[in-house]
């Protein structure tokens, strides 16, 4: 995938490129720190067709979503030949009992069988997170386990 990069004299950075379909995709981020995911004609780069101011956290968020489906679905297909695992993405709400706790205090892998093996943040893959870690909201875990094991580590991180 081949990524452009332009300079915006007194603006900031402009990063895209092209899918498959033949949309320009991207993200602008400015000097001052906000970032705008845009949308651009496939022959004009600079002509957009539509744009999504994001705050931080959006942009973050954003990226764990996107990259955690990556990992999620890397490791989907390197258990694929394991009968009974599976992997699943979780996302730490601003309502989960754990946000800005350690993930140890959850005793996710005591109580439900699974292991937390990546936390997507803020674009970034922390892989194999110790027990201090500590959990924020929008931070996107990848666990592996039985479909019960996962199943009840949701109910862990929802309701404690």
């Amino acid at each position: 995938m081949n990524v452009d990069e332009t300079d915006l004299p007194g603006l900031g950075r402009r990063k895209d490129f092209m899918t498959a379909s033949g949309r320009r995709i991207g993200v602008v981020e400015y000097r001052e720190g906000q970032t705008e995911l845009i949308v651009s004609t496939w022959d004009d780069p600079d002509t957009c067709q539509a744009s999504v101011p994001l705050t931080a956290d959006e942009a973050a968020a954003l990226g764990n979503l996107l990259g955690g489906q990556r990992l999620a679905m890397q490791l989907s297909e390197a258990h694929r030949e394991v009968p009974g695992i599976v992997t699943r993405q979780f996302s730490i709400s601003a309502e989960s009992p754990f946000q800005n706790q350690p993930m140890g205090k959850a005793c996710i892998r005591t109580r439900s069988g699974v292991s937390i093996v990546a936390i997507m943040r803020e674009g970034e893959v922390l892989p194999s997170p110790a027990p201090d870690v500590v959990l924020h909201p929008g931070d996107l875990l990848i666990a592996v386990g039985t479909q019960e094991g996962l199943d009840t580590a949701a109910s862990i991180l929802r309701n404690g």
